[in-house]
């Protein structure tokens, strides 16, 4: 891997143009960190293209150069995915927000990867379709970011993961190269380099343009709510539903504490405080399949000693709760100014079983935890709110996690069901795959990033090419730690 020589940043500009390369210490400090706070560097500097080709130009001079880039969309991911490089580059993509065709007959739509998630669906709504991965922040988060991690939601227990819903893509490859995966049409024939691309964390290119999948709104929807005294009967009940042979649009769990906390902030909804856990289903489909669906519901809830089952009475008000459920994260911040938001993967039936090992690991270690998370995909996100200042609480938070993690994994796991690995998991992934696995994973990535200057020091442990490039740029104003 050659060194990166001392360039200045002017050339970046001479690319692009001014008010697209930013290098000030202000403007920099706000691409430190992604939603993972943990986690903080500071970029030699931001670049904002406008296109494919502004994209492949930027990433030609890196590879040129030898100097590290990092892409990034809204920087809401919770795994330092987009954790910027000291010695190297923000590419950030959020300037690329253009809906550039919808086919209404095919039911696709072309994008630019910096469009907002939420904006897809409100735009193609008009012809009765909507975008269906809808992760937490999907009101901030953007299509690429969603890409790069291939990223849930509540409603991908019914409809799947993002990698369901991208068709095709345009990717700038390491070194500055255009190139297509996929297409309009499934079952193209060859090797399936999109599936491989999507959830690469942003490790093998940069996709900068997506053709994903649109899907028909349902004739019918409906939302219940339903609380227990108990967060165990409500894993109970997740688990009769789906055994029952229910295929619920969503599927999600909230617990008592994070039911207060929206209910006391902004967002609350009519959550009863006094509930131990409290489910939300969402069903939909045809009205008779709905119809026997919510019976079911009630029935299943009930045997397990459901204190309320509410319907939501209209559209307004299933927004509203749904509003509450996914502001989860930031009413979260009622309690104490950091949030650790975890992201592991058990099977349903353990629910009950690793939500008292989760309880355990807290108290032991002496730290706030609460749970919100995808109950019908067994894909949990324990809470841990702290404060950042207090280094002991910090190192408490960590080995609390690692615990978590490794209680996850003991029952049959999974590190990620959709935040990514990025940098919070990356030391992790011993813990679930052996050497010869990461080897395999590593060769694979050097097929597409030979150099590992695109998003480096992401997703599997090894070699710190940040520190290697560390003295390598020269940026007017900026000196080199």
């Amino acid at each position: 891997m050659k060194k990166s020589s001392a360039a200045p940043l002017q050339e970046l500009v001479r690319i692009l143009s001014a008010d697209q390369v930013l290098t000030s210490p202000a403007d920099l400090l706000t691409y430190d960190a992604d939603g993972l706070t943990q986690h903080r560097a500071i970029p030699r500097a931001v670049v904002l293209p406008h296109s494919t080709d502004q994209v492949a130009r930027v990433v030609r001079w890196c590879h040129e150069r030898g100097v590290p880039f990092v892409p990034r969309g809204a920087g809401t991911g919770l795994s330092g995915g987009a954790l910027p490089c000291e010695s190297g580059i923000i590419l950030e993509l959020a300037r690329m927000n253009r809906l550039l065709e919808v086919n209404v007959d095919e039911r696709f739509a072309q994008v630019q990867v910096g469009l907002i998630n939420q904006e897809l669906s409100e735009a193609v709504r008009e012809h009765g379709l909507f975008y269906a991965p809808d992760p937490s922040s999907q009101s901030a988060c953007t299509i690429g970011g969603n890409i790069a991690e291939n990223s849930g939601g509540p409603h991908c227990m019914k409809y799947g993961m993002t990698t369901q819903h991208i068709l095709g893509a345009t990717i700038v490859l390491p070194e500055g190269t255009v190139t297509h995966f996929g297409g309009p049409h499934s079952g193209l024939p060859g090797l399936d380099l999109l599936g491989l691309f999507v959830g690469s964390e942003g490790t093998f290119g940069v996709v900068t343009e997506a053709l994903v999948a649109l899907q028909k709104i349902p004739a019918c929807t409906r939302l219940l709510f339903v609380a227990f005294r108990e967060l165990v009967n409500a894993c109970r009940a997740v688990g009769k539903m789906v055994a029952r042979g229910m295929e619920p649009a969503a599927l999600e769990m909230i617990d008592q504490t994070t039911i207060q906390v929206i209910e006391q902030s902004v967002f609350a909804c009519g959550l009863p405080e006094d509930a131990g856990g409290v489910l939300l289903v969402e069903l939909d489909g045809l009205p008779t399949q709905v119809d026997a669906d919510s019976e079911l519901v009630r029935e299943i809830s009930s045997e397990l000693g459901a204190f309320e089952i509410r319907e939501a009475d209209d559209a307004a008000q299933r927004l509203q709760l749904w509003k509450g459920r996914k502001a989860a994260f930031g009413a979260l911040g009622r309690l104490k100014p950091d949030l650790y938001v975890q992201d592991a993967v058990v099977p349903r039936s353990k629910l009950p079983e690793i939500l008292n090992t989760m309880m355990q690991i807290a108290r032991k270690h002496d730290v706030l935890l609460s749970n919100v998370f995808h109950a019908g995909d067994g894909n949990l996100h324990p809470n841990i709110s702290f404060d950042g200042r207090d280094a002991h609480e910090a190192r408490r938070v960590a080995e609390a996690g690692k615990e978590i993690m490794q209680a996850c994994l003991d029952v049959g796991g999974a590190l990620s069901g959709e935040h990514g690995i990025g940098r919070e998991k990356r030391d992790f992934m011993p813990m679930l795959f052996s050497a010869r696995d990461l080897e395999v994973f590593a060769d694979v990535r050097r097929v597409f990033n030979p150099q590992g200057l695109c998003n480096p020091d992401k997703v599997l442990p090894g070699t710190k090419v940040c520190q290697e490039f560390r003295q390598g740029i020269e940026i007017p104003g900026v000196t080199t730690p």
